[in-house]
């Protein structure tokens, strides 16, 4: 890989993240409010940020994005994990989320857990965090302060954007280091099943980091989506993700892009239904110069508007990278230290990680960073 399609590669990482983050802190605010009311307040669509409730300032963001970067860091923990000769374990992501439900659970870091994430103050604010995701993964705990065992499914039905939200970066894991895309279909949707046991919250998962997978090497946005298409359909219960995501394709295609076209798609509270709302609105605004566009139109509508707008954030973020962020939201997005620590961090575990950590190698501060688990 030359120099220059590293820099590129890295240029997708931050801006699907902080894109991502952007989505989310959009959306967050309106997103139990109706689209009158919403319209109303933004008739353009929400462009900016706005307060929430009390405690909820502009530019917050939600628990789509502190649970996208625990699953950052816990790919770049299993990047780590590899000096031990274990090849590359996914299930080490669902550590990360048993760390992630400590921030929901606690009123800070309690000191008996490891790396650094989990030390970020700031990520123990609840923000509306997803009654599935709590619950699954403190039924996973078995009765116990943590995870004993993982890489278990959930055991229920629920099909929310819970997993769908947060497992863009699986599809930011580089082709060069042993990642094809139709194993990290399978990944993502394994990680969403965590959580989320219906086939469609797993298949739209892996759908979606299917299709960053695709962009970031080099696809553009119509041709990943076909090739998205063509893997969904060779796996069972694929018709609910792949009737969504035909009727997002059709909607743009058809030209007429409103509130309005948004509402037939769904409200995005379940998991295709998020993932169709954030695709349409990709592919009605897919320049650069429309990155604003697409995000006011993903979050403005009755519905799960901040899923929808991170969700469209991480796909046009891996797209065009983070020049083509609004930089007056770059600036005030809340974390931007820690996102784009995370981005860089994780671009270092995937391109040279040998520099950090040897195969079997001493402790070093890499691995108390990020230890291999």
């Amino acid at each position: 890989m030359t120099r220059v399609e590293q820099e590129a590669w890295r240029a997708r990482v931050r801006g699907c993240l902080l894109g991502g983050a952007i989505g989310d802190a959009l959306g967050g605010p309106v997103e139990f409010e109706d689209s009158p009311t919403i319209l109303a307040a933004h008739p353009d669509g929400v462009r900016s940020f706005v307060s929430g409730s009390i405690g909820w300032p502009p530019g917050t963001i939600t628990d789509d994005t502190q649970m996208t970067l625990f699953t950052v860091e816990g790919l770049i923990r299993a990047g780590v994990r590899t000096d031990r000769g274990l090849g590359f374990t996914f299930a080490v992501v669902q550590h990360a989320y048993d760390r992630w439900l400590d921030t929901q659970t606690l009123n800070g870091p309690s000191g008996e857990r490891d790396g650094w994430l989990q030390a970020e103050q700031w990520l123990y604010a609840r923000r509306a965090p997803g009654t599935t995701c709590l619950s699954a993964l403190t039924q996973a705990r078995q009765g116990n302060d943590r995870i004993p065992q993982f890489g278990a499914q959930a055991v229920n039905d629920s099909k929310g954007c819970g997993g769908v939200m947060r497992v863009a970066p699986f599809g930011l894991l580089p082709a060069w280091r042993w990642f094809d895309t139709e194993s990290i279909f399978d990944a993502a949707a394994d990680a969403a099943g965590y959580t989320h046991g219906h086939p469609t919250g797993k298949l739209a998962s892996g759908a979606l980091a299917a299709l960053i997978h695709r962009i970031c090497g080099g696809a553009e946005l119509d041709k990943a989506l076909d090739e998205v298409a063509l893997m969904l359909a060779q796996r069972p219960h694929h018709e609910e993700t792949s009737t969504a995501l035909s009727r997002a394709r059709q909607a743009a295609a058809a030209g007429t892009h409103s509130v309005q076209t948004v509402e037939q798609l769904g409200g995005g509270w379940v998991a295709e239904e998020a993932l169709a709302i954030a695709v349409y609105a990709a592919l009605a605004c897919p320049a650069p110069e429309q990155f604003l566009d697409a995000l006011a139109l993903a979050v403005t509508h009755s519905g799960d508007s901040d899923s929808t707008g991170a969700i469209c954030g991480n796909i046009l973020g891996a797209l065009h990278g983070e020049t083509a962020l609004p930089p007056e939201l770059v600036f005030t997005v809340e974390g931007r230290p820690v996102i784009l620590q995370l981005a860089d961090d994780f671009a270092l575990e995937f391109t040279q990680p040998e520099r950090l950590h040897g195969d079997y190698g001493p402790h070093t501060p890499w691995t108390t960073r990020y230890p291999g688990w």
